[in-house]
């Protein structure tokens, strides 16, 4: 069917493994032990293709031509956009972890609400097939299961869904995972991520650092090293690499369909780091967006009611945006998540 945009919305999949018993097979590398064809086959089955690659001692970390790929030692994110077929990458992922001595021990799907849903493809068109999809892929030992649809009372059409399977009915997992969607850019800040004229005479890596610059990503943290992707003739993509810390920026600026997304992980009592808030407030500020939701995931942190105060309290004062929903839901083994809405004041 024709669609009268590109879907924005990501589908976001993150796997986490641990090794067989420290097995002979098992390496400190782990899931960076395997090797680019095979995820290029797996990233084949998904519908889409690595346009940038970036790596240190912590991680690697990939562009797509739909989003983001970071891989751990024992941990796998994957967020694709558009109609990509995000959980074929299951299984696949699943058995590659295997032939390294690693066994699944925790899994989470998460997605906003797509601007486009019929133009997805099954099961993307309803929640509970998703789930169901998920399930059928996963091991029975994630025994501990929970599916939910967080559904802000201001914006029904905004919800946020989360499915979480996990092995230990306590999280071990120490990062704290921001995601925020935006939608509906200010005209003026999304020309950043047009090609201007000329720009078709650069490659898509100059592009993008000029996009980059022009539009202040830059300093959204300036310890980040930013691996950066222009799309022709607009659209942008960027990973951050922060020693053990990603980020990762998506942008569809089109009129009438723009979206824009920030995703990071980080510890909140990291010495050395900045507050979240003010991260945020940055990030946020690059899109000037009217519609803004924040996802917050804390795994093995407890929930931390006076950050998502913090949060609505730096958001009012610096953006002038109003928090007009926050919900909380628990998922055994996968710790808490806080969403909240926000749109200006003035609205």
């Amino acid at each position: 069917m024709s669609v009268p945009g590109f879907e924005g919305f990501e589908k976001r999949l993150e796997l986490r493994f641990f090794d067989d018993d420290n097995s002979i097979t098992s390496s400190p590398m782990g899931l960076r032990l395997i090797d680019f064809e095979s995820l290029d086959q797996v990233l084949n089955e998904v519908q889409c293709t690595v346009v940038s690659a970036v790596a240190n001692r912590s991680f690697d970390a990939y562009v797509l031509s739909e989003s983001s790929l970071f891989v751990y030692p024992t941990k796998i994110i994957i967020k694709t956009c558009g109609t990509t077929q995000l959980l074929k990458s299951i299984r696949p992922l699943i058995h590659l972890a295997r032939n390294l001595g690693l066994t699944l021990r925790a899994c989470r799907y998460s997605r906003g609400s797509f601007i486009f849903p019929k133009a997805q493809p099954f099961p993307y068109t309803s929640f509970k097939d998703e789930v169901l999809v998920v399930e059928e892929s996963l091991p029975k030992s994630l025994c501990y299961r929970k599916a939910s649809v967080m559904t802000p009372s201001n914006n029904p059409s905004r919800a946020w869904h989360v499915f979480t399977a996990s092995a230990d009915v306590e999280s071990d997992e120490p990062v704290v995972v921001v995601e925020v969607c935006m939608t509906e850019l200010d005209r003026v800040n999304a020309r950043s991520f047009f090609k201007r004229k000329g720009d078709e005479k650069s490659n898509s890596d100059s592009a993008g650092k000029e996009m980059t610059r022009l539009s202040g990503i830059d300093n959204i943290n300036a310890n980040a090293f930013i691996c950066d992707f222009a799309f022709d003739p607009c659209g942008y993509s960027m990973n951050g690499v922060d020693g053990g810390r990603y980020s990762t920026i998506h942008v569809t600026p089109e009129d009438g369909f723009s979206y824009g997304s920030f995703e990071c992980g980080l510890s909140l009592y990291d010495d050395g780091h900045e507050d979240i808030s003010e991260v945020l407030s940055r990030a946020i500020d690059v899109f000037r967006p009217n519609d803004v939701s924040i996802a917050t995931t804390y795994g093995g942190e407890d929930y931390n009611h006076e950050v998502t105060k913090r949060v609505e309290r730096v958001l009012a004062k610096k953006l002038g945006l109003k928090c007009r929903s926050r919900l909380m839901d628990e998922f055994p083994g996968s710790g808490t998540v806080v969403y909240q809405s926000f749109t200006p004041r003035r609205k």
